[in-house]
């Protein structure tokens, strides 16, 4: 009697156990999904949209909240803004902060000496035609003091600032922004030159560094300086208003001074200006801090928004890998039966259909990262401001792109581990 053949010792089912059979997995994977080359690309588009959806939507948040910083920047650090008050007609309307004339020189000099004030610069400001020579360009005049270039940090590249003593004086000199200097003077050196305001003649001592746009798009650089008495009494007329401003712009010391200063401010205006307890304040302050706080929460809000529609897409695409998942079980059935009936455990099968899932969700995933930053690249080019790829986008992209390939690979897989051999061989 022949004796019986020994019976072929299956493969172990531990985790350890699969690390061998990795390499040729992959290898099968590969292979499997190389043959439906079709119905893999279109199953991977999805993934592909969805991460490059991701990408450019992140890459345009961050470029937003850079933009915004970026003004925000610009306007100066730890800065509050008084406003005279406002204005209202027989009706009760009102017309806006600073249409009715109640800050003055004096309340700049007396807010000056505030403690955890750094300066205060008393400002006014108008839109006039400024005319050099033949050439005249429609720009924002600014009226006021040396301490405004303190407040701004904001100090001439050329040439210099006006002094104390000047705009004590009445001193006709002017300092000007890049547009104004480029429109009405191109290549040529402006400093020297004169430059006539409402008729009124100013000689340019300095020229302002570039700051950009500002928020709300307002060029920044479109501006020319006054010493704030020269202006008045010259440009503005002069009369009783003449030692009114529009506003006042005070630096505080450090953030943490900011609400200290606030509320300084506000007790001693309200005593300057004689109001009762009853009496609404006659003028207004705003945090520039608290401010940009705001816009940065909103814009990191707006990020967060577009990464989730972005999202939304990714979970397109993963429920595309079940499908097709689900369809290779289907398909394959017969060969899973085979597997098992020559001793392959169902640890094996289910990692055999994970890693063709993870496979397709990853190289979804480099692609739609290649796609995502090529289309932010462009982007770049009709925006107003630069996308900014942030690196942790796209190593959460694959992060993500990894976990939905096996979420929504873990059921087919599953289901083809379940077969029963039988009835798989029997399909």
């Amino acid at each position: 009697m022949n004796a019986p053949l020994p019976r072929p010792e299956a493969p172990p089912t531990g985790g350890a156990g699969m690390v061998p059979l990795l390499g040729p997995m992959l290898a099968e994977a590969v292979g499997a999904l190389s043959a439906n080359r079709l119905r893999s690309a279109l199953t991977m588009l999805g993934m592909v949209i969805g991460v490059a959806a991701v990408i450019l939507m992140l890459a345009i948040g961050n470029g937003v909240q850079n933009q915004v910083s970026r003004s925000i920047s610009a306007l100066g650090s730890n800065l509050l803004i008084v406003n005279s008050g406002a204005a209202r007609t027989g009706g009760g309307f009102s017309q806006g902060a600073g249409s009715r004339p109640t800050l003055t020189l004096d309340d700049a000099e007396a807010i000056a000496r505030l403690p955890d004030v750094v300066a205060a610069a008393p400002t006014s400001g108008f839109t006039a035609q400024v005319v050099a020579g033949p050439t005249n360009w429609l720009t924002q005049v600014t009226t006021t003091t040396p301490a405004w270039f303190t407040v701004q940090n904001w100090y001439p590249e050329e040439g210099r600032a006006f002094s104390a003593m000047e705009e004590r004086q009445a001193a006709r000199v002017a300092v000007i922004g890049q547009t104004v200097a480029r429109e009405l003077y191109g290549a040529s050196d402006p400093l020297g030159e004169r430059i006539r305001v409402r008729g009124v003649s100013f000689t340019i001592v300095g020229v302002l560094p570039e700051r950009g746009q500002g928020i709300g798009g307002v060029d920044r650089d479109d501006v020319v300086v006054l010493p704030l008495t020269a202006s008045l009494r010259l440009v503005q007329g002069g009369g009783a208003f003449r030692r009114f401003v529009r506003s006042i712009t005070v630096a505080a010391t450090t953030p943490d001074a900011m609400a200290d200063v606030e509320q300084a401010i506000a007790d001693l205006l309200r005593r300057r200006h004689g109001l009762s307890p009853r009496e609404e304040d006659d003028f207004s302050i705003t945090n520039l801090t608290a401010v940009g706080e705001t816009f940065q929460e909103t814009t990191g809000a707006i990020s967060l928004l577009l990464g989730a529609i972005g999202g939304i897409s990714l979970v397109v695409g993963g429920i595309g890998i079940m499908n097709i998942m689900l369809v290779s079980v289907t398909e394959r059935t017969r060969e899973i039966g085979i597997r098992m009936a020559l001793g392959a455990p169902r640890a094996a099968i289910r990692l055999q259909f994970l890693l063709e899932a993870l496979m397709l969700s990853i190289t979804g995933c480099a692609l739609g990262v290649l796609v995502g930053t090529g289309l932010a690249v462009v982007a770049s080019e009709f925006l107003p401001f630069p996308t900014v790829i942030s690196p942790a986008s796209v190593v959460a992209a694959f992060a993500i792109s990894a976990a939905i390939g096996i979420f929504f690979g873990w059921y087919p897989a599953t289901r083809a581990a379940k077969l029963s051999p039988i009835e798989a061989l029997r399909s």
